[in-house]
């Protein structure tokens, strides 16, 4: 392992500044990633500052809105009794991450920012141009199970493997950082990028900037959610397909639905037009399959995912299903 420097930061303020000067540096907190991504030679950082004890761990009810700081870890948010009852979809997408070991020490920002599990991009054998722009990916012709059916681009087909933020993004959550220019907030949807021609550049965060936590409002949609992660085995594994869904009804009609999808493209993956389908209507057979069809229009499988396009729209069925049965 290369040699690097340590700092643990005293306050926010100042390792947003360290990360800031230096060309190589990198926040820590759980360290359930980057260690990893060190050992195995992906990442070399000549700075790590760490801010896992920083004061950003609360978890509260505030101003009709859920405050999670970014340093809380993933298995006390998930079993907060707040959480639980009106954001369940949350709580059930921390469960169903990593192991109980891990849940006790990884953090809910760190859990945002974690790296692809394109087995190419952690082979420093292979070319990834995440890892070294321009050498090409081999995913695209290669061993693609895994990969993305939507919003891939002939630079990238990797996808992201959080499950916390496909929940989070289906109920409409913010990321609130710190960066040298002060404060932020993104909407989730808008944290992670798409590949395009740049796919190393993974997220909307400047240098030197860190969450701070994320914000999650209120509403009988996001009481009213529910997570489904299929996997390839029941525990520690990273999702095939993830689906989050958020809905409120009035009767059996659909007034305000949020869908979002992970294992299937670059980032947690929202479907306007499958929303559209179910908005407004009652939650019939009818109108589940046309939302199925919308979400998977335009997508492009290769040739061992061809699986995901039907697993996806079975995936949908499934949660708005146990939802419609809950009414």
């Amino acid at each position: 392992m290369k040699p690097f420097d340590y700092v643990r930061a005293s306050g926010p303020s100042e390792a947003t500044g360290l990360v800031a000067s230096r060309d190589a540096a990198a926040f820590i907190a759980g360290g359930t990633e980057l260690t990893n991504l060190m050992k195995d030679g992906v990442l070399a950082p000549d700075l790590v500052v760490d801010v896992g004890g920083l004061p950003l761990s609360g978890v509260e009810l505030r101003g009709g809105r859920l405050h999670i700081g970014a340093t809380a870890r993933m298995q006390t948010v998930a079993d907060h009794p707040v959480v639980r009852e009106r954001f369940p979809a949350v709580s059930q997408a921390l469960l169903a991450s990593a192991s109980p070991q891990v849940r006790n020490r990884a953090t809910i920002g760190g859990n945002l920012m974690q790296r692809t599990r394109c087995g190419y991009y952690r082979d420093t054998g292979s070319p990834c141009n995440r890892r070294m722009p321009g050498s090409g990916c081999p995913a695209i012709d290669g061993q693609n199970r895994r990969h993305a059916i939507l919003g891939g681009s002939s630079h990238c087909i990797a996808v992201h493997p959080s499950d916390l933020a496909v929940a989070l993004t289906a109920v409409d959550a913010l990321v609130l950082t710190l960066g040298p220019a002060g404060r932020r907030s993104i909407a989730l949807a808008d944290l992670h990028l798409l590949p395009g021609s740049t796919p190393h550049r993974e997220t909307a965060l400047r240098r030197g900037e860190i969450i701070t936590g994320v914000e999650v409002p209120v509403s009988p949609a996001a009481r009213t959610s529910r997570y489904l992660k299929l996997r390839d085995r029941a525990s520690f594994e990273f999702a095939v397909v993830s689906v989050a869904a958020a809905l409120a009804f009035r009767g059996r009609v659909v007034t305000d639905v949020r869908l979002a999808f992970g294992g299937v493209a670059p980032r947690p993956w929202r479907s306007a037009a499958a929303e559209d389908a179910l908005r407004g209507r009652p939650l019939t057979g009818a109108a589940v399959a046309a939302a199925g069809r919308h979400l998977v229009r335009g997508a492009e499988p290769r040739e061992h995912n061809r699986f995901k396009v039907d697993l996806v729209q079975r995936a949908l069925a499934d949660v708005l299903d146990a939802l419609g049965g809950d009414r």
